[in-house]
């Protein structure tokens, strides 16, 4: 082009942006200044849009505070909020919302959801009353914000008062409201209430069957999680990266060719490349056990963020490949973003299965002290638990009592497996804090269970499983095996199955063979010498 006005340099820097080229879009707009094009508002508006680093979003305000923009103009006001807010600088975010000169709807739905998404839940329901209490209109965006931060909060009863409200101004019909609504059912524990208002919308589209699916995948009914979403591809609803997130995560309740056809689909479509889908890909692997392919998968990924860094990381740790763990968080300090309480946790935990004691003591210490992390008691359960196996018994209980807070199921388990040949009657204190903590005293029952067992406490052993068929609700474990498409399940306490004169008709079989095969090398060995 012999010339290049700013809406061909603004149309570039789009082209870039969507495609998530970043660093192309900034290089963009860096010659484009050079160039002597004067930016717009829309230009800034759009690389805003991408920024992702708190360096560049300062810098990107610096420019147009320097090029005569006024963050109170409504567009530029609202895109540095949402930019802010991404960057988890809620100051910056409220202080460009308190000087703007007129703000509209947008303006508000964009500080509320910047609240939401930093995990400031009390927040954005104070700044949504203040909203309503200044007169100022709402829409569906407000709603889904609203009710999704309640789903977060788990406060059932707003997130009832802002369903109730949308009924009553008409929003409850908009997907987004929608989707939000079965998803605060879900995380609520009111998972029949979400099966019911799925059940009584007239539309679907991706966002609800998404909410839907997700609903499925967090009360573990995989099978109807899978159902539904072979209905969404009949009915010609197109599924989106985060469809195939819900779907991944409980797809291992499945044989392993299930997962292999999810991933093909993820392939076709063009999801392959997405840093959300990837991540599930690279969970699933981990937890059907092919390691090398979870690798693979994330090796290709050009962007890759904390989410991808921190399910590798756990996947190689729960495979008991710790080495190959721990140096996957060294590549993260050294190419990668900042980690988090996720990376700790997943780096201590590979640390405790292969007890470095030093190393997990000091990347402790690093979380707290070069991080800025409080540790939590996930950390403070596999620092225990690090020391017990070490022997350093003396060192877990001091770190016990320097918690600055009530200790959790989880420091109390690790306490407990590390007592079970300790004084019986401290052990027997430990499971009355247990129970007071735990919401199901099923798990601290069953860990006193094996205490006596250990110590040979009989007479104990009787007594508590007398108390434990009153109080406790048995948990009946089961298995499964998947053949030619069909799913066959196995109860602890069943019987007889379906075919099962012939399955074990099999297994004898099989147990013969490989006696004979067992007698047959060892005369040949006995023969060779």
């Amino acid at each position: 082009m012999p010339e290049r006005d700013v809406v061909s340099w603004n149309s570039m820097i789009v082209g870039h942006a969507s495609c998530g080229h970043v660093d192309r879009a900034l290089e963009r707009f860096r010659r484009m200044q050079i160039s002597g094009v004067q930016p717009s508002e829309y230009t800034y508006s759009i690389l805003m849009s991408v920024v992702f680093a708190t360096l560049g979003g300062r810098e990107l305000h610096g420019s147009l505070i320097r090029r005569g923009f006024s963050t109170s103009n409504v567009v530029l006001g609202n895109s540095l909020i949402d930019m802010y807010g991404k960057l988890g600088l809620l100051d910056y975010s409220v202080g460009v919302f308190l000087g703007m000169k007129n703000k509209d709807i947008i303006s508000w739905n964009s500080l509320i959801i910047c609240f939401c998404k930093c995990g400031h839940g009390e927040l954005a329901l104070h700044w949504f009353w203040l909203m309503r209490s200044l007169g100022h209109s709402v829409d569906a965006f407000t709603f889904s914000a609203i009710i999704n931060c309640c789903s977060d909060l788990r406060k059932l009863n707003k997130g009832e008062q802002s369903l109730a409200l949308c009924m009553k101004l008409g929003f409850l019909c908009n997907s987004l409201v929608s989707s939000a609504s079965i998803d605060l059912f879900s995380k609520c524990n009111r998972f029949g209430d979400s099966v019911k208002l799925f059940q009584e919308l007239e539309h679907w589209d991706s966002a609800v069957c998404n909410s839907m699916i997700s609903c499925y995948a967090r009360h573990h009914f995989a099978e109807a999680a899978l159902l539904l979403f072979v209905l969404t591809l009949r009915e010609d609803i197109r599924p989106t990266e985060y469809t195939f997130s819900s779907l991944l995560s409980v797809i291992h309740s499945f044989p392993v060719e299930q997962g292999t056809q999810i991933h093909c689909l993820v392939i076709r479509l063009g999801f392959d490349s997405d840093a959300i889908v990837a991540s599930s890909l690279v969970d699933m692997y981990s937890k059907f056990g092919f390691v090398n392919c979870a690798v693979e998968i994330f090796s290709r990924m050009t962007a890759k963020d904390l989410t991808c860094w921190n399910t590798l990381i756990l996947g190689l740790t729960h495979n008991n490949m710790v080495y190959e763990a721990l140096d996957t968080f060294k590549e993260l300090l050294q190419s990668g973003p900042r980690p988090d309480r996720i990376t700790f946790c997943a780096v201590l935990l590979a640390c405790t299965y292969g007890g470095f004691v030093d190393v997990g003591l000091t990347l402790f210490s690093s979380m707290i002290d070069d991080y800025g992390i409080p540790p939590s008691n996930e950390h403070f359960a596999c620092l225990v638990n690090l020391l017990f196996k070490a022997g350093r018994f003396d060192e877990a209980v001091e770190l016990i009592k320097e918690i600055p807070y009530e200790p959790d199921c989880l420091v109390w388990e690790s306490l407990l497996d590390a007592c079970a040949i300790g004084d019986l009657n401290l052990i027997e204190g430990m499971v009355e804090r247990l129970m007071e903590v735990m919401p199901d005293p099923s798990m601290a029952y069953q860990l006193l269970t094996r205490i006596y067992e250990m110590q040979g406490k009989w007479e104990s052993l009787v007594r508590l499983k007398n108390t434990m068929r009153s109080l406790v609700k048995p948990v009946v474990g089961f298995s499964w095996i998947g053949m030619k498409n069909q799913i066959y399940v196995f109860d602890a306490k069943q019987l007889g199955q379906p075919g099962g004169k012939d399955v074990y008709c099999t297994m004898r079989l099989l147990t013969w063979e490989m006696e004979d095969e067992a007698v047959t090398s060892r005369s040949t060995m006995i023969d060779s010498i």
